[in-house]
């Protein structure tokens, strides 16, 4: 049994909240987007409740620096958009209200909102579909509607102070990790909240509820019903977030990473390659899709088709295609990031092969040559055998770019050709013939 019991979140829950005031927090105004407050204040001025709701109050209790800042309100979308000229309504099924300003800057304030009974559903939706969101409701029930008790503390601009229904404060000074209600159901609800759970623990180096552990058990294989999409640009935060090895090990353990990324298993090595190219994003050097997705298949590329000098390079993309070809129909990535994401495989198992190859003075000036090259020196920091091939290729990649193919020796001189002057014929006066 919780702490902190948990109620239906459709039902507005009786109990007073937990309210921090001013001077018992360390959350300052100093550390709020100024064009955050402006909007704070106005909404305050014209008489509506005005918080910072989500992940801004959470990290900002802990210290961090928030990504951006979210705003809830009572007052609604067509209130809001009087307010505020730069206001643009977006939505359909929920109208939310995007304020832009200058530098291409969005704020997104929220009209409170709740869980719909059962005879407020569209008829082609049910009770447990996480696109339902379109009744407005009060902060409480706004609160029990979130996904982790950490997501659901508000920051009240009218008196400085954090408001807490739903147990979140105690969660940070513990920090645990909880979800808001049955995990089983919230997951069965929107199986994507399984990921974002692993993803926010390891962000935050939380420790997972025991709760929050047996729903992922019980709900792991669900994630091959989430959105593709969604999916997809949720992976890709990982990345972003420096937390991939950490999650796919995880997810892994709990049965999410095959239906995870469409049949992938990963191994060990592909785990430990990706450690290496978190360290590598903590460095601020961002991951490219097309990276990102090489790195995941280059231990499996490698032992389907090891480097060897007789193998033909054609064999080895017609290799990497069929690898990649299913994890990147099943994303719908774009032909373009999928080629990029062959060309780097493809050129991991040239560096792989050896120098003095035909072809060499091209390949190394290939632009995708450079991003190979740390991609198979991550790799080869776990395979120690290849370390030295690895320096060989990074002083030819220093010195070699513009110089002749190693294959040859010397790059034959090319005659320049002047291009012939045709003599022009000038018009004389014609010609008389002698009578």
């Amino acid at each position: 049994m919780t702490e902190h019991p948990l109620i239906d979140p459709g039902q507005d829950p009786s109990g007073e909240p937990r309210i921090v005031s001013r001077d018992g927090h360390r959350i300052s105004r100093s550390q709020i987007d100024e064009d955050v407050l402006k909007i704070l204040y106005r909404l305050h001025r014209n008489g509506h409740l005005a918080y910072l709701v989500g992940g801004s109050v959470r990290d900002l209790l802990l210290g961090r620096t928030p990504k951006d800042f979210d705003i809830g309100t009572d007052a609604t979308p067509t209130q809001i958009k009087r307010l505020f000229r730069n206001c643009f309504l977006v939505g359909r099924r929920f109208r939310l209200a995007h304020i832009r300003f200058q530098g291409n800057k969005v704020v997104e304030v929220a009209t409170f909102r709740r869980s719909p009974n059962p005879d407020e559903l569209p008829d082609d939706l049910d009770a447990h579909s996480h696109f339902v969101e379109n009744v407005f409701g009060s902060p409480r029930q706004d609160a029990f509607r979130r996904d982790f008790t950490v997501n659901a503390l508000f920051y009240d601009i009218a008196t400085f102070s954090v408001i807490d229904h739903v147990g979140g404060l105690e969660d940070l000074e513990e920090r645990r990790l909880r979800v808001i209600g049955d995990p089983a159901v919230r997951f069965r609800e929107d199986p994507v909240r399984m990921l974002r759970a692993l993803e926010l623990a390891a962000r935050l180096d939380f420790r997972l509820d025991a709760e929050l552990l047996d729903g992922l058990r019980q709900c792991g294989p669900l994630i091959a019903e989430a959105s593709a999409a969604r999916l997809r640009d949720e992976i890709m935060e990982l990345f972003r977030h420096r937390v991939a090895a950490r999650v796919f090990r995880q997810a892994a353990e709990f049965g999410l990473l095959t239906p995870l990324l469409g049949g992938y298993g990963g191994d060990g090595e592909s785990f430990d390659l990706l450690d290496r190219l978190d360290e590598r994003t903590a460095s601020e050097r961002p991951v490219t899709e097309a990276l990102a997705i090489a790195a995941l298949f280059l231990g499996p590329f490698l032992k389907r088709c090891p480097p060897r000098r007789e193998t033909p390079v054609a064999e080895a993309l017609r290799e990497a295609n069929e690898l990649l070809g299913p994890h990147c129909r099943h994303f719908s990535i774009a032909q373009g990031i999928r080629q990029q994401a062959r060309e780097l495989l493809a050129a991991c198992f040239r560096l792989g092969r050896g120098t003095g190859l035909r072809g060499e003075g091209r390949f190394l000036r290939h632009p995708v040559t450079p991003s190979a090259l740390e991609l198979l020196s991550l790799w080869a920091e776990g395979h120690p055998e290849l370390a030295e091939l690895v320096q060989r290729w990074a002083r030819l990649l220093s010195g070699g770019l513009a110089g002749p193919a190693p294959e040859s020796g010397k790059a034959p001189r090319r005659r320049s050709r002047r291009p012939r002057s045709r003599r022009r014929r000038t018009a004389g006066p014609p010609e008389t013939k002698e009578p």
